[in-house]
C-alpha cells in the first residue's frame, strides 16, 4: 500500500537546530525544495491503493536515489549516510534520529521503477522544473556526444566464456539437482563446479588446441540436451547465447578441426554474467569494455535534455534521431539545430533532418593521408567529377552502398591517373583509375562541405565543447562505471545521475536569476480529481444533474459548443461520488475557469486541461 510522508514535522529535524551544513550547498538547498519536489502521489500507480503494508514513501526513495548517484554511493553506503550524514538528513529533512531501512528496499524501488515505466520520473521533474521556471524555451537549440562506460560484468576469453556459458545452462536444465546430476556424464558433469578449471598446460599450443576440441564437443553434447526443456524460455535465451559464442569465436579448419577463430566478430558476445555488454572503441587507440552513454544538452541553460544507454560496438551517429526524437516525445520540445561531432554527420542523418526541418551541425571529416573525395568536383547535374588537377570523367557506373541502395561509382581512365604527377598520393599501388563512389544522400554531404568552410559554422559548432563539459561532470559522479547488469538498468543509473546534475544546475540557474526555485516547484497545480475547465464562453445554466451522478450542476457539460465530451475522472473509477469532469480545450479561449463545489476561480490560460 503506497505510504506517505508525514506531514508532522520533527523538533529533531537538522532545519530546527544549528548544524555547520551550509544553507548554499547542494544539501542545502535541496533541504528547502525536497518537500514539494517530490511527491507521494505522483508513482501512486506503482503501489496499491487500499490494501497491504504501507511502503516507504516514494517520495523519500526518490530523494535517496538522487542522492546515491550524486555521491556515487552503492545501497549500503546511502542507508548509512541516511542514518550519520548530516548533509543528507539536511537533504531529505530527515530527523536526527531517523532509523533508516533495509539497503534491498533501494534496490526493490528501482525494480518498481522499471517495472512500471517511471525510470525517467526525477529526470523529467527536472526538465519540467526548467520548463516552468523559464529556462527552457519551447524551441531549443540541442548539444549530442557520447562516452564510453565500463561494464559490470566480467570479461573472459573463449575457453573461460564457454565453460561458463555450459554452467549456467546445465544449472537453467536443472542438472545442479541431485536426481539430474546422476544422469550427466563425468565430462559434463565437472561443467557444474563453479571453480572447474582443467589442468593444462595452458603455454602448450597443442595442450590448449586437444582441449578445445572437447570443449567444443561437450558444448554440443549440452545443447543437444537442451532441445529438451526448449519450451522454457530461460533455456532457450541460454542456449542461444552458448550457440553465439560458439559461432563469433570458434572456426573450423580444413580437417574440421575447432579453432580459435581469427579476427573479432563484429557483435561478440564478451561476458556471459552480461551478455549486453560488448567491445566498443571511442577512437582507434581507446577501446573499452561495456556500452556507450549518449547525451543531449540544451546549450544556453546547460540543462541535460536526454540520456540513454546503447550497446559499445554501436557506431555514435544510430543514436542520433532516438536521442533527439526523445526530447521531442517526453517534453514537447521542439529542437530547430543539433550540433555534434563528425560520427552523427552522415548523409543519412542529414537527410532525415532535412526532411524534419532540423538544422544539423556536424562537420565532416577527411582522411589524414591521400586525396580525399572531399578534395574532387562533383557536379551533379552534370554527372561529372572533376579531381584537383583538373581531369574530368563522366564515365559512372551503379553499385550498391552498406544498405544495398543503388549509388553512381565513377571511374577515371587509368591513362589519366597514371601519368599524373599525384598518382601515388590519390591511387596509391593500383595500376586502375581512382574511384569515386557517391553517397545516396550525396546532396547534403556536398551542401555540408561547403556550409563546413564558413566562419558561421566555426562559429556556431564552438559551443559544442559545453557538451564535453557536461559529460565530465557526469563521470564525476560516477558514470564511467555502470553498477548494473543489463542496459535497462544502467539507463536507470545515469538518468538519475543526470537528474542530480540537472538539479544542481537548476539551484545556479535560479541564483542567477534571482528565483526562489521553492516558490517555481511548488507552484499549484490544478489536479484533475477536484476541478472542472470549461470556457467561459461554453458555460450554459442548467439545473440537471450531470448524467445523474453527484450533486446537481449548474452548468450543461453536454452542451453542444463543448461537443459534450465529457469525461469522469478518476474518483469515479475509484467509486467515490463526484461531479468531478474535463472537457478537452477549444481554440481561441483566453481564459479557464475552474469549477470546485460551486465556487469559482480565474487561472491563466493552459496549454491543456487537466
Amino acid at each position: 500500500m503506497l505510504g506517505k510522508r508525514s506531514v508532522q514535522h520533527s523538533l529533531f529535524e537538522p532545519l530546527m537546530l544549528p548544524h555547520r551544513v551550509p544553507e548554499d550547498s547542494f544539501y542545502g538547498r535541496m533541504g528547502q525544495v525536497i518537500d514539494v519536489l517530490f511527491r507521494d502521489e505522483e508513482l501512486g500507480e506503482m503501489y496499491c491503493l487500499d490494501n497491504g503494508r504501507p511502503s516507504l514513501p516514494p517520495s523519500l526513495m526518490s530523494g535517496v536515489t538522487l542522492l546515491q548517484f550524486h555521491d556515487n554511493a552503492t545501497d549500503g553506503e546511502a542507508v548509512q549516510r541516511l542514518q550519520f550524514d548530516l548533509r543528507w538528513k539536511v537533504a531529505l529533512r530527515l530527523p536526527l534520529d531517523f532509523a533508516g531501512f533495509d539497503p534491498s528496499s533501494l534496490s526493490v524501488f528501482r525494480d518498481r521503477l522499471r517495472k512500471h515505466g517511471r525510470e525517467r520520473y526525477a529526470f523529467d521533474r527536472m526538465i519540467e522544473v526548467g520548463r516552468e521556471a523559464g529556462f527552457l524555451p519551447s524551441r531549443v537549440q540541442t548539444l549530442i556526444d557520447s562516452t564510453h562506460m565500463l561494464g559490470a560484468g566480467a570479461t573472459k576469453d573463449t575457453y573461460a566464456l564457454v565453460r561458463h556459458a555450459l554452467r549456467k545452462l546445465l544449472r537453467a536444465m536443472g542438472y545442479h539437482l541431485p536426481q539430474r546430476r546422476k544422469k550427466l556424464g563425468k565430462n559434463l558433469e565437472c561443467y557444474l563446479d563453479r571453480e572447474y578449471k582443467p589442468k593444462i598446460d595452458w603455454s602448450d599450443p597443442q595442450a590448449r588446441k586437444e582441449h578445445l576440441q572437447g570443449l567444443v564437443a561437450d558444448a554440443h553434447s549440452v545443447l543437444e540436451l537442451a532441445l529438451e526443456d526448449a519450451e522454457d524460455e530461460e533455456v532457450r535465451s541460454l542456449g542461444w547465447m552458448l550457440s553465439k559464442i560458439l559461432g563469433d569465436d570458434i572456426s573450423f579448419n580444413e580437417k574440421g578441426e575447432a579453432e580459435i577463430a581469427q579476427g573479432t566478430a563484429e557483435d561478440r558476445i564478451i561476458s556471459v554474467t552480461d551478455p549486453q555488454m560488448r567491445h566498443g572503441r571511442k577512437s582507434s587507440a581507446q577501446r573499452f569494455d561495456g556500452e556507450k552513454l549518449h547525451v543531449v544538452e540544451e546549450p544556453s541553460s546547460e540543462l541535460l535534455l536526454n540520456l540513454g544507454v546503447g550497446p559499445g560496438n554501436e557506431h555514435d551517429g544510430k543514436e542520433f534521431n532516438p536521442m533527439i526524437g526523445g526530447v521531442e516525445e517526453h517534453y514537447g520540445l521542439e529542437v530547430a539545430a543539433s550540433i555534434g561531432d563528425g560520427a552523427y554527420g552522415s548523409g543519412d542523418n542529414r537527410a532525415e533532418c532535412a526532411e524534419k526541418g532540423l538544422d544539423l551541425i556536424s562537420p565532416l571529416a577527411s582522411p589524414r593521408r591521400g586525396l580525399a573525395k572531399s578534395q574532387f568536383h562533383i557536379d551533379l547535374e552534370r554527372a561529372q567529377v572533376t579531381c584537383p588537377e583538373g581531369h574530368t570523367t563522366s564515365k559512372w557506373g551503379w553499385a550498391k552502398d552498406q544498405k544495398g541502395r543503388k549509388v553512381r561509382r565513377f571511374q577515371f581512365p587509368a591513362g589519366v591517373c597514371l601519368n599524373c604527377p599525384r598518382h601515388q598520393e590519390c591511387v596509391g599501388g593500383r595500376k586502375s583509375g581512382r574511384r569515386i563512389t557517391l553517397h545516396y544522400h550525396e546532396a547534403h554531404l556536398i551542401a555540408a562541405r561547403e556550409r563546413q568552410k564558413t566562419e558561421s559554422f566555426r562559429e556556431t559548432y564552438r559551443i559544442r565543447s559545453k557538451v564535453e563539459r557536461k559529460i565530465a561532470e557526469l563521470v564525476s559522479h560516477g558514470l564511467r562505471q555502470a553498477r548494473y547488469i543489463g542496459l535497462e538498468k544502467t539507463e536507470v543509473q545515469a538518468l538519475w545521475t543526470g537528474a542530480g546534475v540537472n538539479l544542481k544546475r537548476l539551484f545556479k540557474l535560479a541564483e542567477g536569476a534571482g528565483i526562489h526555485l521553492r516558490e517555481v516547484v511548488d507552484k499549484p497545480k490544478v489536479p484533475p480529481s477536484f476541478y472542472v475547465w470549461l470556457a467561459l464562453e461554453d458555460v450554459q445554466e442548467c439545473s440537471q444533474k450531470a448524467n445523474g451522478i453527484g450533486r446537481a450542476s449548474p452548468y450543461d457539460l453536454g452542451a453542444p459548443e463543448t461537443g459534450g465530451r465529457c469525461h469522469l475522472d478518476r474518483n469515479r473509477a475509484l467509486g467515490r461520488k463526484a461531479s468531478t469532469y474535463v472537457i478537452p480545450p477549444l481554440p481561441g479561449r483566453e481564459l479557464w475557469t475552474s469549477y470546485q463545489l460551486g465556487t469559482t476561480r480565474p487561472y491563466p490560460r493552459q496549454n491543456s486541461a487537466p
